[in-house]
């Protein structure tokens, strides 16, 4: 491909694939994207290939996570210009992860395009598994959530959103391989034509198939529930003249609503820390009790340090009151608005760095689920609904899946959508009814297929209420994890490197 048109390829690829994804939904583009992008690296110099990727990277994120800005410059609060830089730097640091696929891809030099092709896609994949964990992990814009409403969706449950990637973009990289193949004429390549394209009808319609599996299954009577969208303004909601008038707002959404199984609030829908506040937990734990409720809500609070008395450390909890027990310390923090990075450096540098909640800690593994009455209930708070393998280590032995965010910090902007559904994405996983209370949206029921139940109105308080049935059983996924698609990925690597070593390969 000539260098210019190359480079178009590369751009329009990542400003796809965020278009293929909430809100917009375009799941096709999640099939065409990465084979845009393999088209414009296939038999490229490293050097230029590295930045095709960037170029990529640059459009991908660029509008993919346009919504730090409203963190950055509303809530910050910054100036349009330093807000700006910020988030492009942002933007060129993420950039670095699809360029450092292809320079790798280059780096393979695999003129053949069956061994370039299942190549990229292994390299694709693992590139999406090291954002779950590498440096805490980013794990946003993954190809595979676009497919929640596609055939591929079937392979979530077997190997969560990595594997519905893989089939997405071997799909992308099978469709780049057959044009050539049908254009040539030959009878070896129809035949190959005709065996690649059986193939990639047999993986979707395998998806499909698997999608009307019930990999898990009811386990006692469904629960009422209501969750309270308080939508407290992120302004006011950390002042300590405000904090009565916050409490006073959930309550008085809630009143109608006590003797309902479960009653959720949202992500610091408390803003006394618990230590604090043992009388007021007192007192509505007993009101829940008194009407056989289970009340769950955010709430912070903060540790003593060790080592120096005079500081203490916030910690992001959800508990469990009434009907219910149980504490829950958020474990995956959000960069910058929980801590700082490079603290000593940035701190004070402007006062988004100084939020009330930004010297937090995080809790330990291995914490037991809360519980209602007899069911229990996988706690994850905001940020870390993103992450496949945590999500699926706390909640795949818990009945249900509650989520708590304050999505207040996105404003009006894709990222609370994006946000929702990857939390769908981790209901149908695991097989598990999904309950998410936000502060302003998206407040919704999700059933065990990830199914959108209900929701709320973004930017409106009020309470939605609906049931939701209690799940036993495990996926493949809440028993393997990611491992099943990092290993195939891999084998797709190994392969595309084989197939280069043999003389004889006509691909």
């Amino acid at each position: 491909m000539a260098p210019a048109l190359a480079l178009g390829c590369a751009l329009v690829s990542g400003l796809l694939l965020p278009l293929a994804l909430a809100p917009f939904d375009l799941w096709p583009l999640a099939v065409l994207a990465p084979a845009l992008l393999l088209a414009a690296v296939h038999g490229q110099s490293p050097r230029f290939a590295l930045l095709l990727g960037y170029l990529h990277g640059v459009g991908r994120y660029g509008l993919g996570v346009s919504w730090i800005y409203m963190s950055i410059h509303v809530y910050g609060p910054a100036p349009p210009w330093l807000a700006g830089t910020l988030v492009g730097l942002f933007v060129l640091a993420m950039a670095i992860f699809p360029a450092l696929m292809t320079w790798l891809f280059s780096r393979l030099k695999l003129t053949g395009r069956l061994a370039a092709g299942v190549a990229f896609c292994g390299l694709w994949v693992l590139f999406e598994w090291l954002l779950t964990w590498f440096l805490t992990g980013f794990p946003w814009l993954f190809v595979g959530y676009a497919h929640l409403e596609s055939p591929l969706a079937g392979y979530a449950p077997v190997g969560g959103v990595l594997l519905v990637s893989l089939i997405s973009v071997l799909t992308g990289v099978g469709l780049w391989w057959l044009g050539p193949v049908l254009r040539s004429g030959e009878q070896l390549w129809t035949r190959s034509a005709a065996l690649g394209t059986a193939v990639l009808l047999l993986l979707w319609v395998l998806g499909a198939g698997l999608s009307a599996v019930s990999w898990t299954r009811p386990t006692g009577a469904p629960l009422n529930v209501a969750l309270v969208q308080g939508v407290i303004p992120q302004d006011i909601k950390w002042q300590s003249e405000n904090r009565q008038a916050v409490l006073s707002r959930h309550l008085a959404l809630s009143e109608l609503h006590w003797g309902m199984d479960l009653l959720v609030w949202p992500e610091a829908a408390i803003t006394w820390f618990a230590r604090d506040a043992p009388v007021l937990l007192e007192d509505l734990g007993d009101h829940a009790r008194r009407h056989g409720t289970t009340l769950i809500t955010g709430i912070p609070d903060y540790q003593r340090d060790p080592d120096d008395p005079y500081r203490a450390y916030f910690q992001n909890t959800a508990i469990a009151l009434g009907t219910g027990e149980g504490q829950y310390i958020k474990q995956r923090l959000v960069p910058f608005g929980e801590y700082v990075p490079l603290e000593d450096v940035l701190r004070g540098l402007i006062s988004f760095f100084d939020l009330p909640m930004s010297h937090a800690r995080p809790g330990p593994s291995g914490q037991a689920p809360l519980r209602a009455g007899s069911e229990t209930l996988a706690m994850a708070i905001c940020y870390e609904i993103v992450y496949p393998d945590l999500v699926r280590q706390l909640g795949r032995d818990a009945t249900l899946l509650v989520t708590l965010s304050n999505d207040t910090w996105f404003g009006d902007s894709i990222g609370p959508e994006q946000h929702h559904q990857m939390a769908r994405m981790r209901a149908l996983e695991l097989g598990r009814w999904l309950i998410r209370a936000t502060n302003d949206g998206v407040t919704g029921l999700v059933d065990h297929k990830g199914v959108e139940q209900s929701r709320l109105p973004r930017f409106e308080p009020d309470v939605l209420t609906g049931t939701v049935v209690p799940m036993t059983g495990q996926t493949p996924f809440a028993r393997t994890g990611s491992w099943p698609a990092v290993v195939m990925a891999l084998l797709l690597l190994l392969l595309g490197w084989w197939r280069r070593s043999q003389p004889q390969a006509r691909d």
